[in-house]
Formats: C-alpha cells, structure tokens, sequence
C-alpha cells in the first residue's frame, strides 16, 4: 500500500474516534511536505475543526498523536497551524522501495478488455511536402501520448490522416508536369517526399513571380487593402492557379490520367514518409487518407441538408448555421462541389466511428486549428456522433528557430530527416570529445550515438510543455550536464554500470532490501521520489501533458547523480545498507527507463 493511503485511512480513523465524524479517506488532503518543514508527507486538518470544536493547531495535534500511537508507519510529527507533518518511519520507506522493486511495470496499468477505447489522431502529413521539425514535435507528442494514456489502463488506437488530396497536392503535380522532366527518386537519388515537395516549393516560387507580373500599375503606391485586393484578384487570374483548379476538379471527377500521376507521386511520398517515421520511432494502428474520407464528407453532409441540419446557398455551396453556438456560417463544401477540411474531417470522423467502438476523440493538431476543432465537435454532435461534443483538441504551440518560424512554400523549413542526421552527428562529436566512445566497437559506438542524438531531440521537445510554442537550438538539446536527455541517458548508463558491477558480487536484487539500520534523508528523498512516479504517470494523462513525465525524469535523475557523488555504492562497508543502496539504484534506473519508455526514448546500457 502506498503511504500516502496508509495516512489517509489512518486519519479517516483517527477523526472518527477522535471526533465521531466518518469520512472517506480519499477525501483526505495528502500532500509532500513543502522543502521548508520537517517531514515527509502533510495531512490537511481544516475540514475537520467544525467536528473537532478546536483550533487548528490542537486539533492537528491530536490527530498526529493517535495515529503515532496506532501506526509503526510514522516516527513523529508536528503542527504548523492547520498543517499536520508526518515523519514516516526508515522501515516504511524500506517497505515503500520493495513494494516498487517487485512491481516490474512499477505505475503501469495494464488495459483490461472493457476499458474504454481512445482514439489519438496524430502525424497528418500532406503529400505534397516531407516531414519538417513541426511534424517533429506532433508526431512525437502524439506518440507518447498515445503511451501515457495506455499507461493509465485505456485501449488505444494510434492512427494517422494522410492529406493526399486537395490543390496542394495538385500544385506539386503540376510542377512535376511542366518543369521535372519525368524526374523521379531513382534517377535523382532523393527521397520520394523530398523529391515532390521540391516541386510544391518550384510551384509556388513560379506562382509568385507570375502574380507579381499580373499586378495592377501603380500597386506599389496602393494602402495595404487595395495591395491584398489587388493580389487576390491576381492570383484569381492567374494561368497556374486556373490550371491547378482545373487539375483539382479533374482529379475529384476521376480522371484517368490525372489520377495515375497522383498515385505515382504519392507512392513516392510514402515511402520517404515511412522511413522517417521508422527513424522516429513512430507507428500507427491504422492510416486514414483524405482521398477514401471525403467522399464520405460529402455524403454526410448532403445527408445533413436533407435533415435541415445545414443549408444550400443559391451558388449551390453547402453551409452550417453556427449562430446558435456564438459562432459565423461555416462552409461544408463549395460551390463546385468540392470539398474543405471541414467536409474531409467529418468523412473520416463516420469512417472511425464505423471500424471502432470510440469512447474518446484526441487530435494532435497545433493551437492554429483551435477554432476549426471547436466547429469540428459542434458539427459532430449535431451529426450524431456520441463523443463528438467531448472530442479533445490536444492544441500544441509551434516550433521555431532561433532565426525564426519555418515557411514550407518559401523551402525554409528544417526537414525532419536533415534534422535527425545533424542530431546523430553532433551527438558523435559531442560523445567523441568528452571521451564517452572510448574502446566501444563501430557498431557500437554508432548505436550510442543514434541513441543519445535521437534521445536529445525527443527529450528537447518533450520536456517542454505542449501548449506552449518553443525554440529548437540543436546545439543545446545534446549536452551532458543540465535538463536534456543526454544527462539522464547517462544517469541510467551510469547505474547500469553499478548493477554490473553489483552482479559480478553475487547480488541479485529480486529479494530487495532488509535493513534495520536508519538510511539518509537523501535516501529515503529518492525512494519517496520514486513511489511519485505512477501519480506523475496519471497527472501527465489528466493534463495532457508529456513534459510532466520528462520533468519528472530530469528531477530522478538529478537527485540520484546528487545522491551519487555524496554516498558510495558499492564501497559501502555494511552490508545490509549497501544491498540497499543497491536495490535503490536499480529501481531508480527502472523508474528512468519506464519514464523515458513512455516518451519514446530509448536509455542505453552503457556510454
């Protein structure tokens, strides 16, 4: 049992013979006593005065003298006000350590058949360019979210939407036909989404220079609004944009031709797609493309104009009538008849709901899509789907550099395959100058070396919470010392290191600890550390929240290196307290790698 059950029951029973009052222990208030009090946990005793007919301070007083009385489990206690801290007993906290150390999977719950099934929508790449660092972080965001909540005893379903339709992916199309000379990734020796997603970029710089040659006299002397008219009015005109319409509608009429190039072109895509998501350490469950949903988009939303749910405008465009929400009109399908994202996400939502069972709804989308999620639950509740009102958009804030934020169309992004080759380089360099590869094989060394630059760049973005945008500095997420993932990659080599040399004596720590002896403050700071992390495990699924999970081991980490530097291991004399310190390393290194696990990250044995 846990300790902070064990004072919560105590107290229940304590107020009821104290006072007469009956309570339920889960509504006792358990807290870590702050850093600046004697103790290690705190009961709050405010909601008991009214029973008590005393002052805080007495009234805490008592409390803390019967379950001292009753309970082997605390050794003293005092009163700060309305504050009751307990000092729980060196033999609980040994207890506390072996109740962990048999525990394998040690704030993992494992999914029972009826548990609720939660679908995580993440990655939703576009053909029409590679993954770049803002994919980066959705996609490592969604994969260790999808972790955590199964970490708390849900089903889940990892799946993908592909964006493979639309005139994006006719802009590359096109500039594939008119300017790539039958290229394709054999011949050229790219990868397939690098080599289409050259073409979205050609298209677009092409594009440019044509509307600024369709631009009106005298543009440059105009206000901003007649500036923005005049280019929309341009870009109407414009040749490329006429034929990339034409292209589209081609397309969604089903054009032999036109479709025989866009499978061409997307096939390459998805090849250079899966091997970076390979190198990422990303999967999915089930892969949905926009080009199987929006048909079905289409046929929902006719369904609901025929309901009266949504309205025909007279240039046949479809709409919703958000007005009863607070909201505008919102468009569900053109007047040529097709479609928006709007149209596709709904398309997909009934394909979902079709193959799953789906209680819960999460799409790992940036904050810029805040609006068109909340439009995206008004219409699926109005469309009947039982968790369309409850669907979570986990909203995330972008990536940028230190030079500033990335634009596809201009080609300035920072792909996602340059990026983990410059980590894996500089995670060498790094590794080879601190001395860290020393007498390791090749494959070895260049196995570390993937690790820690990939563990550097999943823990940089990780440790950051969510909600907020960020600044990626590749030079600052690989280093030793500080909250990054190489130093906690180390700590775990480190004590795998001691547990090597721990088993080379005979130890084996399956038994755990027995010692009667008083172990430090700093020691038993790490085994109540270590007891928090299926609390931290559960907060980080409330919250939506993986920065949690990294914090929490960056916390670990550090505390034991502390621990380490001031206490020996394997040099201690007695012997029960080195078996113990030997146990406690063990399971601190447990703790790291089901933490790091959850986030995708691998820890290495040895560096």
């Amino acid at each position: 049992m846990k300790t902070e059950f064990l004072i919560a029951g105590l107290t229940a029973q304590a107020v009821k013979d104290l006072y007469g009052l009956e309570i339920d222990e889960s509504s006792v208030q358990v807290q870590k006593t702050r850093k600046e009090f004697e103790g290690h946990l705190t009961v709050v005793v405010f909601p008991y005065l009214k029973s008590s007919r005393k002052g805080p301070e007495q009234t805490a007083a008592e409390i803390g003298e019967w379950i001292k009385s009753n309970s082997d489990a605390v050794s003293g206690y005092n009163v700060i006000k309305g504050f009751l801290n307990f000092l729980i007993s060196h033999q609980r906290w040994v207890e506390t350590l072996n109740e962990i150390n048999s525990d394998t999977a040690f704030g993992m719950v494992k999914a029972a058949d009826d548990a609720p099934l939660v679908m995580i929508e993440y990655s939703s790449p576009n053909t029409n360019k590679p993954l770049h660092l803002g994919h980066v972080r959705n996609n490592l965001l969604g994969s260790a979210l999808s972790n955590i909540i199964a970490a708390n005893g849900c089903r889940v379903v990892k799946t993908n939407i592909v964006n493979d339709r639309g005139i994006h992916i006719c802009k590359s199309m096109l500039a594939w036909l008119k300017w790539g000379n039958g290229a394709t990734p054999e011949s050229t020796g790219m990868k397939g989404d690098h080599l289409v997603g050259d073409y979205y970029v050609e298209f677009d710089k092409r594009l440019r220079a044509e509307i600024d040659s369709l631009l009106p006299a005298g543009y440059d002397e105009m206000d901003e609004k007649a500036k923005d008219a005049a280019k929309a009015e341009a870009e109407k005109t414009s040749p490329l944009m006429q034929e990339v319409r034409t292209m589209l509608v081609q397309w969604e009429a089903g054009d032999p031709d036109v479709c025989a190039l866009w499978e061409k072109m997307n096939g390459w895509v998805y090849e250079g797609f899966d091997e970076t998501y390979r190198r990422l350490g990303v999967s999915f469950d089930k892969i949905y493309y926009e080009s199987e949903t929006y048909l079905e988009g289409k046929e929902t939303v006719m369904e609901g104009v025929e309901k009266g749910l949504f309205f025909r405008k007279d240039d046949g465009s479809v709409w919703a009538d958000l007005s009863e929400e607070g909201l505008d009109q919102k468009l569900l399908l053109r007047s040529d008849g097709t479609s928006v994202y709007m149209t596709q996400d709904i398309g997909t939502a009934k394909l979902r709901f079709e193959d799953y069972p789906i209680d819960r709804m999460i799409y790992v989308v940036g904050n810029e899509q805040n609006y068109h999620f909340h439009v995206l639950s008004i219409l699926l509740d109005r469309l009947g789907f039982k968790w369309g009102k409850d669907l979570v958009h986990f909203s995330y804030g972008m990536v940028e550099l230190p030079e500033g934020k990335m634009k596809s169309r201009e080609g300035t992004v920072v792909d996602a395959d340059d990026l983990m080759d410059e980590m894996i380089e500089t995670a060498r360099a790094t590794s080879m100058e601190l001395g860290k590869l020393d007498g390791l094989s090749k494959e070895e060394t260049d196995n570390i070396v993937r690790i820690v630059g990939m563990g550097a760049l999943k823990y940089f973005i990780l440790k950051v919470d969510a909600r907020k945008n960020m600044t990626f500095n590749p030079k600052e997420s690989i280093d030793f010392n500080g909250n990054t993932g190489p130093f906690i990659q180390y700590t775990h080599a480190r004590i795998r290191s001691v547990m090597r040399k721990a088993a080379e004596e005979g130890y084996n720590t399956s038994t755990g600890a027995h010692i009667d002896a008083a172990i430090s403050e700093k020691e038993i700071g790490l085994v109540q550390m270590l007891g928090e992390f299926d609390a931290t495990v559960r907060q980080a699924a409330d919250d939506f929240n993986p920065s949690v999970i990294a914090n929490y081991c960056y916390d670990l980490a550090r505390e034991f290196n502390q621990f380490y530097h001031d206490y020996s291991i394997m040099h201690e004399p007695d012997a029960e307290l080195k078996r113990f310190r030997i146990v406690l390393a063990e399971n601190v290194s447990k703790v790291i790698r089901l933490g790091m696990g959850l986030l995708n990250i691998e820890v290495p044995e040895r560096m």
